[in-house]
């Protein structure tokens, strides 16, 4: 669009007052927001209150500093990384956000925008019926896409889990949309990532970021190095204006947009008040399928995935159960490093016997030398060289636990 076009849009969207649902009603009734702003006080009152009539005569004082700065940033993208502004009316517009309650009136994107397309679920065109099952599979698979939420304090199983999951459920060939956050989000986006033959070009979205801020803000800054390659392989969203702030509001608002451009919801871990959980029944509200993976009972992160248990979220032990109940191919092989009985991950005996003597659930050192008889430093060596090989996670309060394989 041009820059006439993105000021209307711009302006549409920062007068006070007028929010989401009047400016559809607006656009609606008199097309673009152009048409909107040439109409009449006493028309537009036909459709909103005096105030907000008011108000769309009156120019926001922030637009020329935020058209500049849109139509710079538009202009600043990398090579390889394409900006685009997409509105209401844009055919580029996810289908799936249309259908779901308050849908944002423009999505700020960077990445591979063009590959947008390929998360909606659509109906094959006639053209696609002669195309072989194996061919209608695989575009089948590339229209799917799950969103994996979780704690931003996760256990070190429940991050394992989530980057695990995200890995082989990518590597079938769904879209892994989630919120950057710390945490179970970032490992979700990561094992999606992990899942991408970086030789070969993309064919469609890896992974799709919803964020809470400006699209020119990375929040949090950990996840600056992540931001970028999630560019280069996936997509970042937000409905909100360059330059806002991480306003603790806006989150739980963005949870609708991972629920809305999902076909169904995984929760990792997550307390019973989070975010998370706020996803997972907006998903439900859609009438899209809520998944769970069970966890300790000592651990407060499984509190929350275990009250969607409760409530008829569909439990899952391994990726395949999600895809099983989405209806959806097994790959033909899982990723490398993480196929049973590969002889590069396997434990010595001893490494064995103190796995085996961890358990499931979290236990002090005092417990684990009582169970294992191992003198105090044999026993502190052995942890720390499973600590390091990622199969032994340290918890808060000198818990260890065992880091199992998704």
């Amino acid at each position: 669009m041009d820059s006439d076009e993105l000021a209307a849009w711009l302006r549409l969207t920062l007068t006070p007052g007028v929010g989401n649902d009047g400016a559809r009603r607006l656009l609606a009734a008199f097309g673009l927001p152009q048409a909107v702003f040439d109409q009449a006080r006493a028309t537009l009152r036909q459709l909103v209150s005096a105030a907000q009539a008011d108000a769309l005569a009156r120019q926001p004082d922030p637009l020329p500093t935020l058209l500049q700065a849109t139509l710079a940033w538009l202009d600043g993208a990398e090579p390889g990384v394409q900006r685009r502004v997409i509105t209401l009316g844009d055919a580029s517009y996810p289908a799936s956000l249309l259908a779901i309650e308050d849908p944002p009136l423009l999505l700020y994107a960077t990445g591979q925008v063009h590959l947008l397309q390929s998360t909606e679920k659509r109906p094959p065109a006639l053209a696609d019926k002669a195309q072989t099952a194996t061919q209608s599979i695989a575009d089948d698979m590339a229209q799917q896409a799950l969103a994996v939420v979780g704690s931003r304090n996760p256990t070190p199983q429940g991050e394992q889990n989530a980057r695990q999951f995200a890995r082989h459920l990518s590597a079938a060939g769904l879209t892994i949309v989630s919120g950057l956050a710390l945490g179970v989000d970032g490992a979700a986006h990561d094992g999606a990532l992990l899942a991408v033959d970086e030789a070969a070009p993309a064919q469609r979205l890896a992974t799709v970021a919803i964020i809470g801020t400006g699209i020119d803000r990375v929040y949090p800054r950990q996840h600056r190095a992540l931001a970028h390659r999630i560019a280069r392989h996936g997509l970042i969203l937000s409905e909100y204006p360059l330059g806002t702030p991480p306003l603790p509001g806006n989150f739980p608002k963005r949870n609708r947009l991972i629920a809305g451009l999902a076909q169904g919801t995984l929760v990792v871990e997550a307390a019973l008040q989070s975010g998370s959980l706020i996803t997972a029944r907006l998903a439900a509200e859609q009438g899209k399928e809520v998944f769970a993976i069970p966890g300790s009972i000592h651990s407060p992160q499984s509190r929350g995935a275990h009250a969607l248990l409760r409530q008829g979220a569909k439990l899952v032990e391994t990726a395949q159960d999600v895809l099983e109940e989405l209806r959806l191919p097994t790959p033909t092989s899982a990723p490398a490093a993480d196929r049973p009985g590969d002889d590069a991950a396997a434990p010595d005996q001893g490494a064995g016997a103190l796995l085996a003597a961890l358990g499931a659930d979290p236990v002090g050192f005092d417990a684990l030398q009582a169970r294992t008889g191992l003198p105090t430093g044999v026993l502190q060596a052995r942890l720390l060289e499973l600590e390091l090989e990622g199969q032994v996670g340290r918890l808060p309060g000198g818990l260890f636990q065992r880091l199992a394989q998704a």
